[in-house]
């Protein structure tokens, strides 16, 4: 009996490290998805008037519902990104002049490639905007630097654009418009670019504890018919 007790022991031990696991990212899920209704709360919160810059905190501020009124500048800056089913394209940031005089950056949407070079302008036009203020994360290290001369940008580095444009350093994406931006595909912010894999990740870990046990129960098997083939 004695010669199953270790590998009883390392079975078990190690089958209840994968079981521990795999409930420790059950329990990030919950947690994932809380925070992820907390964004999809304020994503869809009531509009306001965007805030002065000055007062404005990342943090606290990100995906907060804004309603602008204003005129849409000629100037763009084109951001290369890619979309499901639809392939390359850019996103259209434009500089967008308030009622009261204020300049920030609107994030009008997507385009396709052969798209590039139409006139989208819309000078002198009022557009009513809907959408949400966001600092968005498009720079990482394997991320290009911007063709600002050439006008091709791989992130929305939301300074560097603010000075291209001379607009305050603020973002807004739109989700409406009226009347509708002809040509632009709104891209609004929500929770699908936002990671949640800790689904996958327990059952990966409950998987190979199940693996783990089965292969512990198949070795003293075995063990045990090798010493009944010697007897």
């Amino acid at each position: 009996m004695s010669r199953y007790i270790a590998p009883l022991l390392f079975g078990l031990v190690g089958t209840a490290l994968l079981l521990w696991l795999g409930t420790w990212q059950m329990q990030r899920l919950a947690w994932k998805e809380g925070i992820l209704n907390e964004i999809e709360a304020r994503i869809d919160g009531p509009f306001q008037d965007i805030p002065p810059v000055t007062a404005v905190l990342p943090e606290r501020d990100r995906y907060q519902p804004v309603a602008l009124i204003g005129t849409i500048g000629r100037e763009e800056l084109l951001v290369l990104v890619s979309q499901k089913r639809v392939g390359a394209g850019y996103r259209v940031i434009s500089p967008y002049t308030l009622n009261d005089g204020r300049r920030v950056l609107l994030d009008r949407g997507f385009i396709p490639v052969d798209q590039r070079n139409a006139d989208r302008s819309r000078v002198d036009e009022t557009v009513e905007v809907q959408g949400n203020l966001h600092w968005p994360d498009d720079r990482n290290s394997s991320t290009p630097e911007n063709d600002i001369a050439g006008n091709t940008w791989f992130a929305r580095d939301i300074d560097v654009m603010a000075d291209a444009l001379n607009t305050e350093p603020l973002l807004v994406i739109a989700r409406n418009m009226s009347p509708p931006d002809p040509g632009v595909t709104p891209l609004p912010v929500d929770t699908s670019g936002i990671p949640n894999d800790h689904l996958q990740y327990a059952i990966t870990w409950y998987s190979l504890a199940v693996v783990w046990l089965a292969m512990t129960v198949a070795l003293i098997w075995r063990q045990r018919k090798g010493k009944e083939g010697t007897a």
